[in-house]
């Protein structure tokens, strides 16, 4: 957890100082990268909300993700993973986004997705990137690869 608290710390620091506010979009995580960014003092300052969207349901009822989209490429796809934080950035004051959404486990599996695939997007203005990742481990230690990956992911966005 100390390397999560020190992730989201920096990423106030780089949000703050560029007058940024997230929102989060979140499946697999159920929240844990809100959690681990309203750990640090002031994130008020830079964190505006998160939306945890575990269904297929509130997917398309919180964030505009269409259900054909779903469908097509399944809820873990970097396809979706994209429109969640794009869903995000419009039902929400914030000015940047970061998604997840995955298998964290133990079952869940499908052709082509083991345990540990998880979909990261992040979006700014007209700008959104997104990546696929398969970690290791049990269903915590692939949830906390994920927010961990998700701030990191963040930074490097923010860098280019």
């Amino acid at each position: 957890m100390k390397d999560i608290n020190a992730l989201a710390e920096q990423v106030g620091i780089v949000l703050q100082s560029q007058r940024l506010m997230l929102v989060t979009a979140e499946s697999c995580t159920g929240g844990g990268v809100a959690q681990a960014v309203t750990e640090i003092a002031g994130s008020s300052g830079w964190f505006e909300c998160g939306f945890i969207t575990y269904s297929n349901a509130s997917k398309t009822d919180m964030l505009d993700v269409s259900e054909a989209l779903i469908v097509r490429y399944g809820a873990v796809s970097d396809e979706v993973a994209e429109a969640m934080a794009e869903g995000a950035l419009k039902n929400s004051n914030a000015t940047i986004a970061l998604s997840t959404t995955g298998i964290a486990g133990p079952g869940g599996a499908v052709p082509g997705k083991p345990v540990g695939t998880i979909c990261f997007a992040w979006a700014m203005g007209h700008r959104t990137y997104s990546e696929r990742k398969v970690f290791a481990g049990d269903r915590r230690a692939v949830r906390e690869q994920t927010v961990a990956h998700a701030l990191s992911g963040l930074l490097r966005f923010l860098e280019q």
